[in-house]
């Protein structure tokens, strides 16, 4: 019997490997003139005729415009994109921190690095964060879920930092969860109040913004449920508009009255000004600083916003290395250094780009959509393979709902820690004990144009000592 069963699954196994060895041998086949047969219509179509065609052109004219184009073509208006311009601007990349060695000696491995920054040097309640780094303006409801703007506050809370309210409806559930809030005060007429100022800790006049410039838009009554309604507190019917121009200042010499207003207010908290960099951002910030504001939030092309037309992202304003070099430049010379912090925001990635922004003289800066990268985490394979990763955080993304609000500040949390003590480390790499030793001096340029700009060195320029 056993014989028999043994012999039987001998004949059943050797008929398996007779089939698979067939099988592999006609797939082979099949493969093999397949292949043959579309590598011979390549080489010998003509090439208008040619599927090669398609490769030479687009990739002439590249991928993003091709499929840009036909998104246009689609929808016959102005299309939005969100997370910022794919476009390679000249920043950060092209600068180097220097080594210390003998001349300058590294700083001994177990000292401790004071990384703290005050934000609103002159205000009467500054507020301090333990290093360098806010999360930025993202908007509840605009942009993102009331889960994700919670697991923002903690994460940043844990991490002993700021986040921004941004220009959606006001969260109480935000204000529970950030121990610092800064409240955006937007371009349009929700919010706005007494009461919600006298919660937070910084106003932030929004003026404009690098990935939309000053342009205003209009979030259709339609595309409002009745959550968002509520928070907006809007009846039916009314659409939500972002203007161009603040409201109470139709032209600059408006903007003194309203930091005035809002300093009072907020009895003291530190006021500031969101705006993207252009051409006369010098005389911009002469309206600006002589208004009397605490702190500058300058942002450059390379900012991301939830969505906004290419045009605005790809072909508007100064990127963000200049724009942050000419800002203290300016302010140096016009003996405002001392009196206005600061913040320095589009496309910061990394601890090294955090650090090179504060050596460029930003006291700080903003991170958006690499924290919420980071926020998402494990989680965006909730969404993946079908759907991109912002559906877990997005308002109405298909997967907003499953977001674990623990797990995605515990992740923002480990990424913010992270780093920081990688901004120490290379603190201690210059030879130094505190951010605010971190200086120009300590920068060198790939790129001759930066050296042109900044007067940062280039790396094959000799060492004069």
């Amino acid at each position: 019997m056993n014989k028999r069963i043994i012999k039987k699954a001998l004949a059943t196994g050797a008929a398996a490997l007779a089939g698979t060895f067939t099988a592999k041998l006609v797939t082979r086949k099949i493969i093999d003139k397949t292949h043959d047969r579309a590598v011979k219509i390549l080489m010998e179509d003509l090439y208008d005729e040619n599927i090669w065609e398609l490769i030479t052109s687009t990739g002439r004219i590249g991928v993003q415009t091709v499929i840009e184009t036909n998104l246009r073509a689609t929808e016959g208006k102005t299309i939005n994109r969100p997370m910022g311009s794919p476009k390679k601007f000249t920043g950060l990349d092209s600068l180097m921190f220097s080594i210390a060695q003998m001349h300058i000696m590294p700083t001994e491995y177990d000292t401790e690095i004071d990384t703290k920054v005050t934000i609103g040097k002159q205000a009467k309640k500054p507020f301090s964060i333990d290093f360098p780094v806010i999360l930025a303006p993202m908007a509840y409801g605009v942009a993102l879920s009331e889960k994700a703007k919670i697991a923002l506050a903690q994460g940043a809370t844990k991490a002993g930092t700021a986040t921004n309210t941004g220009e959606g409806p006001f969260l109480s559930s935000e204000r529970k969860h950030a121990k610092q809030l800064i409240y955006q005060y937007n371009r349009g007429d929700w919010g706005k109040t007494p009461e919600i100022i006298g919660q937070c800790d910084a106003v932030e006049i929004q003026i404009g913004q690098g990935a939309l410039a000053g342009l205003g838009h209009v979030l259709k009554a339609n595309k409002l449920d009745k959550e968002l309604r509520d928070a907006y507190k809007y009846p039916k019917g009314k659409d939500v508009v972002a203007h161009s121009r603040q409201p109470e200042v139709p032209n600059p010499k408006h903007l003194e009255k309203l930091v005035h207003k809002l300093k009072n207010i907020g009895e003291g908290i530190p006021v500031g000004i969101k705006m993207a960099a252009g051409k006369h951002l010098e005389a911009d910030l002469e309206w600006v600083c002589n208004a009397g504001i605490d702190y500058i939030v300058m942002e450059g092309a390379e900012a991301a916003s939830k969505s906004s037309a290419p045009i605005l992202q790809d072909d508007f304003g100064v990127p963000l290395l200049f724009a942050i070099s000419r800002t203290v430049d300016w302010l140096e010379k016009k003996n405002f250094k001392n009196q206005v912090s600061l913040i320095a925001s589009g496309k910061i990635r990394t601890p090294g780009d955090m650090l090179k922004v504060c050596a460029l003289g930003a006291d700080a800066c903003y991170i958006g959509a690499i924290a919420l990268f980071a926020l998402t985490h494990n989680q965006a394979l909730k969404a993946l393979p079908f759907e991109p990763p912002t559906q877990v955080v997005w308002y109405e993304g298909h997967f907003s709902k499953k977001l674990n609000v623990s797990e995605a500040a515990d992740a923002l949390y480990n990424f913010l820690t992270a780093c920081k003590q990688e901004i120490a480390d290379g603190i201690k790499a210059l030879g130094k004990t505190s951010l605010q030793e971190v200086n120009r001096s300590d920068l060198m340029s790939l790129n001759e144009l930066v050296t042109k700009a900044t007067g940062i060195p280039m790396v094959y320029e000799p060492f004069i000592y």
